[in-house]
Formats: C-alpha cells, structure tokens, sequence
C-alpha cells in the first residue's frame, strides 16, 4: 500500500480510470499544464496528452455544457471546476439538463458525468472560495453528491462515480487535501455510493458528520470521554438512512455536525428523519453543529465560522444533560 494525502489519492484514482478506459477525460480551468489549483491533475497532461486533459475558458457554464454532451455521446468526463463558489454559473447545466436526461428521454440517454469540486473553508481564501453548497445539489432528484473525509475513501468513491451512469459531485474537502497520509491500496476498488462509514463504534451517542468535520469530530470525541459512534456520511445523496437509524436505535442521542449554514443543511433532513424513524428510541432532541446563516466571512474570521472540537463538545453535553 501507499501512504498517500488525499490529493495524490485523488489522482491515483484519475490516472488508473483514465488507463482502464480510454472514454475517461478531464476538462477544466487549469487543469493540464498547470495540474490544476491544488496540483490534484499534476501530471495527467504530460501522461494522457491535450485531447484528454483539456484546458478550458473560465466559463463554468461551457466546461460543464460540453461536459453533458461527451457524457452523452458515450464519453466519461470529469470536468473539475476550480472553487465551490463558481458552481453557480453551471447551475443550470447541471440541474437543468444533467440531472434531468434520464427522465427528459425515458432512459435513452443517460449522462455519466463526474464533477470534481475542491469545497469548504479553513484555508484562508477569498469570497466564493470557502462554501459549502451540498445542500443545494442534494435537493436536486437525479444528481448523486458525495464527499469523502479520507484519502482511502476519496479514491474508492471517486471510481464508482467516474463508472456510475449518472452525474455525481465529488465534493473534495480543501482543508484535509494535505492535512494527513492514509495507507491507500493501489489496486483497484470502489466503495458503493449511498453507503456510510462507521468510524467509530460506540452506544452512548451517534456523531453524524462528513467531510473535512469528520476530523473535527474525532477531536472533540476523544475530548469527551463519552462512548460516542461516529458516522461518515461519505454519500450526501442518496443517505445511508438505514445505518443512521440504526445507530440512533442503539444509542438513543444523535448530534449531526456539518460546515454549511443551518437552515435548510443537509443536517436538517438527517435530524427530521431520525425523528420519522427513531422517535420512540430518542433520549434527547436531536442536536445539530453547523456553520452560520450568514456568508462565510474573510478568512479572520473563518474558523470562528467553522464548526470546532469545542461547539462540538457543548452540543454533545447538551443532549447528555436534556
């Protein structure tokens, strides 16, 4: 096995699809020559050539509009877009048209699109560079959004993506790009979408996270000293509700800690679902550890923004002491 950060899994994961399949293409800002803003496609240019390492226009809307059309003419691209921020300009691409083909001609085309998107804050950049937007797609019927908090996770999903015969967004968390190393196989596998992790066993609460929180998670756990089970959502859409419920039967508490804005976040529907399915097993209210209403602000503020071990820790005591 490797030991490799969550940037070189990634990339791992590219240049062996790319090998298996020579449908499989990459478009972007910046991704050929330069390897993209984060160097996760350094090397791909010099490796698979111009024709399958396209460096676009900055014209978010275009990369993912041509994207539909390889997709649906029998291609398997992955365009990357370079910030979270800047999915708005392809919205309509992608929820318009993307989500929709399938429906729109009762299965005769389908669009195997894989969108790559570097996500969420903790690294001090600009306006439109630190969001959090899952919400937004999740909503969306007929796109699958996931988002791995691991190197070993980020390359098995990123191959069932890339394979899937429907658009998914691959939300990488930016903060843990380099944050740590992870042994990674470097034979192939996948890990099925719609399918969470149980990092860590426990019956006295379940911890609902995904993402780079996932870290932030197990800091505040090993703080706490409680008995707690974290989950890893890894697939934002479709949940892994049956896992969620599970835990949540056994435990009895539930905390659901996650970077977007409150209102309307995906915690919101992992806490009314536990209500529908685990009401009579529930100790305490549902708690939820999120991000603000408010635009993520400049980057002296961030991290105040920014769920931490400590937010995380008085959501915890707070149920333990309903």
């Amino acid at each position: 096995m490797a030991n490799l950060t969550l940037v070189q899994a990634i990339n791992l994961a590219l240049i062996q699809e790319m090998e298996r399949d020579d449908r499989v293409l990459i478009l972007g800002e910046d991704v050929g020559l330069n390897g993209g803003v984060f160097r996760v496609t350094e090397g791909l240019h010099k490796r698979f050539g111009a024709d399958r390492v396209v460096d676009s226009p900055l014209a978010e809307s275009g990369i993912i509009g041509a994207s539909i059309g390889l997709a649906m003419g029998g291609l398997r691209p992955i365009p990357e877009i370079q910030f979270e921020g800047f999915l708005g300009p392809a919205y309509d691409q992608l929820c318009t048209h993307a989500a929709r083909m399938r429906t729109r001609t009762r299965g005769a085309l389908t669009v195997p699109l894989t969108v790559r998107v570097p996500v969420g804050g903790g690294i001090h950049a600009p306006e439109l560079h630190s969001d959090s937007p899952e919400a937004i797609y999740t909503h969306i019927p007929g796109i699958k959004v996931v988002m791995p908090s691991s190197p070993y996770d980020a390359k098995g999903l990123l191959v069932s993506a890339i394979r899937d015969p429907d658009p998914v967004i691959f939300f990488e968390p930016k903060r843990i790009y380099r944050a740590f190393r992870e042994e990674v196989p470097e034979d192939e596998y996948t890990i099925p979408i719609g399918e969470a992790r149980i990092v860590r066993e426990g019956d006295e609460l379940t911890m609902v996270s995904w993402g780079a929180s996932v870290i932030q998670c197990m800091n505040a756990i090993e703080s706490s000293g409680r008995d707690i089970e974290l989950i890893d959502l890894r697939s934002i859409s479709p949940i892994d509700m049956a896992r969620i419920a599970t835990s949540v039967q056994k435990t009895g508490r539930a905390v659901v800690v996650h970077e977007a804005p409150m209102t309307c976040g995906v915690g919101a529907e992992i806490a009314t679902r536990i209500m529908e399915e685990c009401f009579l097993h529930l100790e305490a209210p549902v708690q939820r550890v999120t991000g603000f209403d408010c635009t993520m602000p400049y980057y002296k503020l961030e991290l105040d923004y920014l769920p931490d071990a400590a937010r995380i820790e008085q959501a915890v005591a707070d149920v333990f002491a309903y």
